[in-house]
């Protein structure tokens, strides 16, 4: 459990390693052949995760402080074999295509909330391209068996990109070409993300304005002078900024290590910062945020979902109505992530409608209160973030589950002046 206060928020701090490049490094060092080290890691519930599932296939992982070195190669102890991945949704639907690469029966699973998400985009792909495969009502576990040859399938990405990512990283090893039919891709950044991931390990993918992916098979993953940088996180990056732009005074705040060319969705939080009023200065890899007046704005979240947590913190600092777009993306989250804004938010204080695919959320000073985190990670955060300029404490029960993708967030917080307390 978690206290926050009103708070200053000023001074500099590092963007933590983005978990969603992290995972797919992960990924494809067990693709690759010989040793792949991977720099600047982090060592989130989902990264640890993933490291358990490749090592359970036949990687070889050596875990050091700032690094991790991967020896690829698959090679699963035997049919039967359980993969884990925790509650990571990214993992389970990226590791599926990729453990079906071996020509022996496999089962996925996992833990909490991952459970009941959806896998079912997943079957009939899988089927077409020569893999065996079979849910549990549509959701984990899952067991498949190879291996997957390659071929032509057609893959629903309404739901989510995250299985698509998954073919993406695997055709490359199978051993006929294939051509994959893609019908209303959301998030298309996270598809940009895995090309630019291939590509640093020397895999060719393309494509045809994301709806046909032409994929070549028998490729080699190899990655340049065998190391990988993980790049920072935009997505955790965007609670610090926010916390810039609402905290109940705020010399300014800046983040580091973040690339302003990257494919990641969440750096779209520069524009909703700036729409909302805050001031923005971006200079090489650092942005900095200052507090301004702040008014309702406008976002379409549609390809960025994970952006909805910190965007109701900024609006609910904000002068009037915010509307953001994109709702029908929060269901299959750790929880129900619209519904459990709008429950825990208005419990502080806020006025928040949802109407359809959108979210309503007029501004206005929140009170303080008792938030309860749905083991959300990204629900913790947002409450963290908007209690530093409530009018009285705000408690956040369940705190723990930050660690699922920024272990550090609450001390990271309180080194720019957040007033955390146990």
């Amino acid at each position: 459990m978690k206290l926050i206060k009103s708070s200053i928020i000023k001074g500099s701090i590092a963007a933590p390693a983005s978990k969603s490049m992290m995972q797919r490094a992960i990924a494809a060092a067990l693709l690759a052949e010989g040793t792949t080290t991977i720099l600047n890691p982090t060592f989130c519930n989902d990264s640890l995760a993933a490291l358990r599932v490749i090592a359970e296939l036949g990687a070889q992982v050596i875990r050091g402080k700032n690094e991790v070195s991967i020896r690829g190669g698959m090679n699963p102890s035997g049919p039967g074999t359980i993969l884990n991945c925790g509650e990571s949704g990214l993992g389970i639907r990226m590791f599926t295509p990729i453990a079906s690469l071996w020509g022996g029966e496999l089962t996925l699973t996992g833990e909490g909330s991952l459970l009941s998400r959806p896998v079912f985009m997943i079957e009939e792909p899988l089927k077409r391209l020569g893999v065996g495969v079979t849910t549990t009502n549509g959701c984990p576990p899952l067991k498949v068996k190879g291996p997957m040859m390659g071929g032509e399938a057609e893959v629903d990405g309404s739901v989510s990109s995250q299985f698509l990512t998954g073919l993406l990283m695997a055709l490359p090893k199978a051993p006929k070409d294939s051509r994959l039919t893609v019908t209303n891709l959301k998030s298309t950044p996270y598809i940009d993300m895995t090309l630019a991931l291939l590509g640093a390990f020397g895999v060719q993918v393309r494509h045809v304005n994301y709806e046909t992916f032409f994929i070549n098979g028998n490729q080699i993953y190899a990655c340049q002078k065998g190391e990988y940088r993980v790049e920072g996180d935009w997505s955790g990056a965007a609670f610090l900024l926010v916390a810039g732009a609402v905290a109940a005074l705020a010399g300014g705040v800046t983040v580091t290590g973040l690339n302003r060319a990257s494919p990641q969705a969440d750096r779209k939080i520069i524009e909703a910062l700036s729409s909302a009023g805050a001031l923005v200065e971006m200079t090489g890899d650092s942005v900095t945020v200052r507090k301004d007046k702040l008014n309702g704005f406008y976002f379409d979240a549609t390809h960025c979902p994970d952006l909805f947590p910190p965007l109701v913190a900024l609006a609910c600092n904000c002068e009037g109505t915010t509307v953001i777009t994109g709702v029908e993306r929060l269901v299959h989250k750790e929880s129900n992530r619209a519904m459990v804004l709008e429950k825990e938010f208005s419990a502080l204080g806020a006025n928040i409608r949802i109407v359809g695919n959108r979210m309503e959320i007029e501004g206005g000073k929140l009170k303080g209160g008792v938030v309860d985190s749905h083991n959300d990670h990204r629900i913790a955060m947002a409450a963290a973030v908007a209690a530093l300029n409530a009018q009285g404490d705000v408690t956040i029960q369940g705190d723990e589950c930050v660690a699922k993708s920024y272990p550090d967030f609450f001390e990271d917080l309180k080194k720019i002046g957040g007033n955390v307390y146990e």
